[in-house]
């Protein structure tokens, strides 16, 4: 059922392009584990050992402190629609914030969309899949616009505040790079 790969073959890369969504997970070597769900098309493969995601301003930054704190991070991967698949991967990340010559070179890859906070990269280092076959089916009805609204509304001054206030130190009391940078910043 389940089968282990060292990077991701051309299936996978066409499985992954066909979700509409994907989840990641991450945790520090002490405190909460977290699980993100994320949608719109943010998602890349930079090579078929490395990805990277445009990641929007949102009420944490759970991911972004874990991988600070310690890099492994794990993205799935569910089929809704069509044949039964779950594709993990298994990688090291690390968070590329704006106005670095990193963000520089990856930006290129993404339509930057209202809210956009940072870049997280990883560095993959087993593919796992397996079956699915358990996984409910579910039709896609189109990508929710509110965060994106959200974003634009609140304009780009109120967004640093909102950063700030609710992305600097995660749940757990750990510092993230936006918070270091706001800091910095001051």
């Amino acid at each position: 059922m389940g089968t282990t790969f060292e990077s991701l073959l051309p299936d996978h890369e066409q499985f992954i392009k066909e979700q509409r969504i994907f989840f990641v997970g991450s945790a520090a070597s002490t405190g909460h584990v977290n699980i993100s769900p994320k949608g719109h098309d943010v998602f890349r493969i930079l090579s078929p050992n490395k990805v990277a995601y445009l990641d929007l301003t949102g009420s944490g930054n759970e991911t972004s402190a874990h991988i600070t704190e310690s890099s492994r991070l794990t993205f799935m991967f569910i089929s809704f629609e069509g044949k039964p698949l779950i594709l993990r991967l298994y990688g090291n990340g690390r968070v590329v914030l704006p106005n670095t010559d990193e963000w520089n070179k990856l930006v290129p890859n993404f339509d930057l969309l209202p809210g956009y906070r940072q870049i997280i990269v990883s560095e993959i280092e087993i593919v796992k899949t397996s079956c699915g076959y358990s996984v409910p089916l579910y039709s896609f009805e189109g990508e929710r616009d509110v965060l994106l609204k959200w974003a634009v509304n609140k304009g780009e001054e109120n967004l640093i505040q909102y950063r700030k206030n609710k992305n600097s130190i995660s749940m757990d009391g750990i510092v993230t790079p936006i918070g270091v940078s706001l800091i910095e910043d001051e």
